[in-house]
């Protein structure tokens, strides 16, 4: 189970019609129920204390400028997420504001719920415009089909998938709290954050403030770390909803327990990149600053040419050296390093004898670590990245 696993939330996912016939293409997770409103006809939903975060890319989708307008006319305070798949409504001008703004509607009037504490996603192909007639004939089945339980929390993963190949799910208990989520991602993935959308809910008695200092911490250590082909996305969405149906948490337990939650779906979109055949750690240590280490982890990370050899299997240090040493990261060439799975390959940017065969059963695997020391300080850090590989071309160009 994940997200209607914490009290107080249930949740569906049902074909509107918006993909192809028979697929699943809307979700819904609804705050505030108790246990025995998804037998009620029509469910109840009751606004709880929510947070978010949002793309950063200019080009914000109608459904980001929107939700940022209810969270703020709610105060934070949120009953139901819809979310769409096979449409972005992103580039879509005052129409697809429009069919963000009605789609919220109809759903706040299903759930006895204001506009504003509705928040709305989509995620799918840019300028497509949303067909609000699938949306408006759908919705009652949608409400309709509100549940709690393994199968619900199914059926809305699901729902939220585009080119994912698996469903992402996570849930945790607590020190007498519990949080559970489910996301989507498999491409278009670099900070901040990617074409993701991640959806948390728990039983944790928390404000609206609380919620989006521990989220936004949990962001930055999670799918901020997080790059798959360099590209952000337009309809980027995090958020989170608290029912306060559990205890107050100790102090940084709730953005521990998020972090943590974050940090497993961005391993599982790693793991589904589009194409891709390896999930890939890269960490840059002795860095000047923390945010040099994260500058030269992430050139390395997003190079084309680091990303092949890794899809190859190829121990091909030069061109780690060469992102780094362009990445803007200051480093010491006669001290520069780096390493396969913990194996030195060169060090003082030249090449030194190795163990081949610890270096190739370590590339052959589905999982591997590169580092990189830049000899000047002792800052770190690390992002998750994966291999480029025909499978991510054909994706990408409507040949798969």
């Amino acid at each position: 189970m994940s997200v209607t696993r914490p009290g107080g939330f249930l949740a569906t996912g049902v074909a509107a019609g918006i993909k192809q016939a028979g697929l699943l293409d809307m979700a819904l997770i609804a705050a505030g129920c108790d246990e025995g409103a998804s037998v009620r006809h029509p469910p109840q939903a009751r606004p709880v204390p929510a947070a978010a975060v949002f793309t950063l890319n200019k080009v914000a989708a109608a459904p980001v400028l929107i939700d940022r307008a209810h969270l703020e006319a709610s105060g934070a305070r949120v009953g139901a997420i819809v979310v769409n798949s096979g449409c972005a409504n992103a580039a879509t001008g005052r129409p697809g504001l429009k069919a963000a703004s009605k789609t919220a509607e109809i759903a706040a009037g299903a759930l006895g719920l204001r506009t504003e504490e509705v928040l709305v996603c989509s995620t799918g192909v840019i300028g497509k415009e949303l067909p609000l007639r699938s949306v408006e004939q759908a919705m009652p089945s949608l409400v309709a089909s509100l549940a709690k339980g393994e199968q619900a929390d199914e059926l809305a993963a699901r729902a939220i998938m585009t080119t994912d190949l698996r469903r992402k799910q996570t849930f945790a208990d607590w020190d007498g709290f519990s949080l559970g989520g489910i996301a989507k991602g498999a491409g278009m993935i670099s900070p901040n954050m990617a074409t993701m959308l991640a959806f948390l809910t728990t039983d944790a008695k928390a404000e609206p403030a609380e919620l989006r200092s521990a989220l936004s911490g949990a962001v930055a250590s999670s799918f901020n770390e997080l790059t798959i082909d360099g590209c952000t996305s337009t309809n980027d969405t995090v958020i989170v909803l608290a029912s306060g149906l559990a205890g107050r948490p100790a102090p940084g337990r709730l953005e521990e327990a998020m972090t943590a939650a974050c940090r497993d779906l961005a391993h599982q979109m790693a793991a589904d990149a589009e194409g891709g055949t390896k999930v890939v750690r890269v960490v840059v240590r002795r860095a000047a600053t923390n945010e040099d280490a994260a500058r030269a982890a992430r050139a390395i990370a997003d190079s084309n040419l680091v990303k092949c050899s890794w899809y190859g299997e190829d121990p091909n240090w030069g061109r780690i050296v060469s992102a780094a040493g362009v990445s803007g990261a200051q480093l010491d060439p006669e001290r520069l390093a780096v390493c396969y799975g913990g194996v030195a390959v060169c060090s003082g940017s030249r090449a030194v004898p190795y163990d081949g065969d610890a270096v190739r059963a370590h590339l052959a695997g589905r999982e591997i670590e590169v580092s990189c020391d830049l000899g000047v300080g002792s800052a770190s850090a690390s992002i998750l990245s994966a291999d480029l590989t025909h499978g991510y071309v054909d994706e990408n160009t409507g040949r798969s």
